[in-house]
């Protein structure tokens, strides 16, 4: 720790002082358990659509996106994900440093570890090559599985799984 003179030291221990720590034991329970709604589980073929347009490690809400369809997906529903704008890099298979596919940091290869696994259980990801185009990725760059799509795809892919009667989860963040 740097030199302080004595009031800021006198400071620095009233500071620590005031709130004991930890203020809980781990395995505490902060919240409560209680499930509001049943566990629904897909029933005759009910699909599942998400769209994702966010940057993945800028904002959790494509992550979670991705973990809710692979929910979906082990409930029974047949489910699919529409990466479009910056959502494409989140389908990039080239991520890591120094190399492709090292973990640069905690949580790096979240979003692909889960792309991978969804694929795995059978989920249906798709790409829109426009968002791609927009970042300077190339198709031979897609995670194993990944389904380029045309730009105008997007559209009709929300109109193909609302006419089925789909869940349509639309995630966006800029």
């Amino acid at each position: 720790m740097p030199t302080f003179d004595d009031e800021i030291m006198a400071n620095i221990e009233k500071s620590v002082a005031e709130i004991p720590h930890p203020s809980q034991a781990p395995g505490t329970n902060l919240y409560g358990s209680t499930k509001i709604f049943p566990d629904y589980q897909a029933e005759g073929g009910e699909s599942y659509f998400t769209l994702v347009h966010g940057i993945p490690h800028e904002s959790s809400v494509s992550f979670v996106a991705v973990l809710q369809a692979t929910r979906a997906l082990r409930k029974g529903y047949e489910s699919a994900i529409y990466f479009y704008g910056p959502g494409a890099l989140a389908c990039m298979d080239t991520r890591g440093f120094p190399t492709t596919g090292d973990v640069a940091f905690p949580g790096n290869q979240n979003m692909n570890d889960s792309i991978k696994t969804f694929i795995g259980e059978g989920g249906t990801v798709f790409c829109c090559r426009f968002g791609m185009a927009l970042h300077g990725c190339r198709e031979e760059d897609l995670i194993e599985g990944v389904i380029p799509a045309h730009p105008l795809d997007v559209q009709d892919a929300v109109i193909h799984y609302a006419r089925k009667g789909a869940i349509i989860n639309s995630t966006y963040n800029l």
